[in-house]
């Protein structure tokens, strides 16, 4: 049977473009509950959920940020700010609500490591945990991160941020007021109130869920 040559390239093409679509897949993990709020790169906790935040062994990166971690059917999108020394860590209220399907505060559950799945998947599915739909970092400690972003302009994070005069990432000490940065003029973010300065924040408290008990807890 006679196959032209512009059907034999036609069709190489189309295996080619199939072989170029991204697809999507689950990988198992051993997931354990986090109590404690913390970001390694400066996330501000006051301004995002907390609840829904992922401590993984991995560098973070300026795309990869959000994570959906899947289990008997439930799932939940975690900001993966954070990085642990090993383990899968994630919220506690999270682990709890993905193993039993309710949340920690309604019924505490006590436990170790669930075999889970998750995928990374945009970071827009994760602005719903963004109290201004972008990521809040500390002005004062986060400008190795912020610098790595913004030196890859097309990332999400370097589209999609904005510096606090906050020094921690659990908002105890700082101004809760907006800052702007031109790293044409500055390295250093600019602020109404002097960038840094340890003003005790009142109105600005960063909740945890008690392990075991389901109390909150501030930071």
């Amino acid at each position: 049977m006679f196959v032209s040559i512009s059907t034999i390239l036609v069709a190489s093409a189309a295996a080619a473009s199939a072989t170029t679509i991204p697809v999507k897949r689950d990988t198992s993990i051993s997931v354990t509950p986090h109590e404690q709020y913390s970001s390694s790169i400066g996330v501000l906790g006051c301004k995002i959920n907390t609840n829904r935040v992922a401590y993984w062994p991995e560098a973070i990166d300026c795309n990869n940020i959000c994570v959906k971690v899947s289990y008997q059917g439930r799932s939940v999108n975690l900001l993966k700010i954070d990085q642990s020394g090993g383990a899968h860590d994630i919220s506690y209220d999270a682990w709890n609500y993905l193993a039993f399907g309710k949340g920690a505060k309604e019924e505490p559950h006590m436990g170790g490591g669930i075999a889970m799945t998750y995928q990374t998947v945009n970071a827009d599915e994760c602005k719903g945990l963004l109290q201004d739909g972008v990521l809040p970092l500390s002005a004062a400690n986060s400008m190795n991160y912020v610098a790595m972003c913004l030196g890859k302009p097309d990332s999400w994070v370097a589209k999609n941020y904005e510096l606090l005069n906050i020094l921690d990432p659990v908002c105890h000490y700082g101004y809760a007021e907006k800052c702007t940065l031109n790293l044409q003029e500055s390295n250093q973010a600019k602020c109404p109130h002097t960038l840094g300065m340890p003003n005790q924040l009142k109105d600005n408290p960063v909740i945890n869920i008690q392990y075991g008990t389901g109390k909150e807890v501030v930071a």
